[in-house]
């Protein structure tokens, strides 16, 4: 008898399976960037062979990516634009959903939110937290890292716990800004500490990015880039530390306040391996790994070997260089995206959830603007807490949920708490 030749796999049917994935991706990712009633094909139909009519175009090639901007930063840390100008920028080129990761503060993302509201776009709250890696966890010694934070809607659970982080942080901007600027003063060039200030804007700390730019304007360099270069980088001569914490801390708090966790720009590091191994053992979730000119050799390759989510973002300021990547520049792939909200919701959920418990325990006026602080709601002006707490829930799930979400989480011991309250009172 004659053997049977192997066939070998079809690369036609191999192509379909990609577009057929990259579909269910599209369709996934677009049903969460902006939420619509249920369609009338569910997913379950498209598992079956059917496609809702937009996701049958992108399996033909016919689609469109939904694009994400990841990491961005407004004049509330050191970028150049205002959180509704950032927005607006980002709306003119096409961005669907901004995350808004100012230094170590998270005061724009009520202003971002409204804008966004105005521009049909969606909001992830974040914030890109600067850490110390130092394995002997020795006070103010270590490798500069930062980690960025995404969260849903609603914002962090256990606000009050990442706030006091941020705020000490901050604080020791301050401390390490006039350190710099006494170091800046020892190499004879001296810059005044309002004029940093000014640079950096009212309630703002002070950060190197600011500094760098009165350098500039006091003639001492040409540019940001040779500030850092010469004097401000992490090896330069005026260089300081604040009071950051330890990266570990960072990522376990992330997780404890329902955020993902990623690691910035790895590719400033200097051993960036053993970084992400020790972060990865605190639970940290993705890492950055696209840039508007690719991926960087070797970080795809870290992801993978530690299994975390690959991310990317154009890290904007709006300098307006000629060689700054534009906001929404770094287009992730669309299952990528897929992935990175398959990973967030649950935990984004988890959060909504532990928030509006907390609320339900004490549901009064004060208690309602906490958990409004990165945006109102529509028609809770006048809220009565006896009375319409329950209201006050689903105000909450209309505006931070997309349909699907509302199915899955389990809201029953919330509501069961607002009702038992406002029957004994």
């Amino acid at each position: 008898m004659g053997t049977k030749k192997k066939t070998k796999p079809s690369r036609g049917r191999k192509k379909a399976k990609t577009s057929a994935d990259q579909a269910l991706a599209l369709d996934y990712v677009r049903a969460w960037a902006h939420p619509t009633p249920p369609p009338e094909h569910s997913t379950a139909d498209a598992a079956d062979g059917f496609l809702p009519p937009h996701a049958a175009r992108m399996a033909s090639g016919g689609g469109a990516n939904v694009l994400f901007e990841l990491h961005s930063h407004s004049n509330h840390s050191d970028g150049f634009l205002s959180p509704s100008a950032l927005v607006e920028r980002a709306h003119r080129n096409g961005v669907k959903v901004l995350a808004l990761t100012d230094h170590d503060t998270m005061a724009g993302i009520p202003e971002a939110m409204s804008a966004a509201h105005k521009c049909g776009i969606r909001i992830i709250p974040g914030v890109e937290i600067s850490a110390l890696h130092s394995p002997r966890e020795i006070p103010g010694a270590g490798e500069p890292v930062h980690i960025l934070a995404y969260y849903g809607m609603c914002g962090p659970s256990r606000f009050d716990e990442l706030d006091s982080m941020l705020l000490n942080i901050r604080n020791g901007r301050y401390l390490r800004a006039k350190n710099i600027l006494a170091k800046l003063n020892s190499l004879k060039m001296p810059i005044k500490w309002e004029r940093v200030t000014k640079i950096a804007g009212e309630g703002v700390a002070p950060g190197r990015l600011h500094i760098a730019r009165a350098l500039v304007e006091a003639g001492y360099v040409d540019n940001v880039r040779q500030a850092f270069n010469k004097y401000l980088g992490d090896d330069g001569p005026a260089y300081a530390t604040g009071s950051e914490p330890f990266t570990e801390t960072v990522v376990q708090m992330i997780s404890r306040t329902g955020g993902i966790s990623a690691l910035a720009h790895p590719w400033s590091l200097k051993n960036p391996d053993a970084i992400i191994r020790s972060l990865k053992g605190a639970g940290l979730h993705a890492m950055e790994v696209y840039r508007s000119d690719g991926k960087v050799d070797g970080f795809s390759q870290l992801a993978e070997k530690y299994g975390l989510l690959k991310l990317g973002g154009s890290d904007f300021h709006g300098k307006g260089t000629k060689d700054e990547t534009d906001v929404g520049e770094v287009k992730l792939a669309i299952t990528t995206l897929s992935s990175f909200l398959e990973m967030a919701r649950p935990i984004w959920c988890s959060a909504m959830k532990d928030i509006l418990l907390k609320f339900a325990e004490e549901p009064s006026a004060a208690n309602l603007g906490k958990i409004l602080k990165f945006g109102q709601l529509s028609n809770s002006d006048g809220f009565a807490p006896i009375d319409s707490g329950t209201d006050v829930v689903n105000l909450c799930l209309s505006s931070w949920l997309s349909y699907d979400d509302m199915e899955d989480i389990e809201l029953e011991e919330v509501r069961s708490k607002l009702v038992c309250y406002a029957a004994k009172t």
